[in-house]
């Protein structure tokens, strides 16, 4: 990740993961689910993920940050 970009950190339930995406959700609802590239994310393998501030909005996140 660029060391310019504003990060945020996430707590979310891990619901799937892929070789290039997790799939997480912020409330462990499958209906809030949302897929992070791994390329952009950082994940401490139990519930915080490291988003982009802009991916976050993107993704609808910002309210959990």
């Amino acid at each position: 990740m660029g060391d310019r970009q504003k990060n945020v950190e996430v707590d979310m339930h891990l619901l799937n993961e892929t070789p290039r995406a997790y799939l997480a959700s912020p409330t462990g609802d499958p209906r809030d689910q949302v897929w992070l590239p791994k390329s952009q994310v950082e994940f401490d393998g139990n519930v915080t993920f490291v988003i982009p501030e802009w991916l976050a909005i993107e993704k609808g996140l910002e309210s959990y940050t």
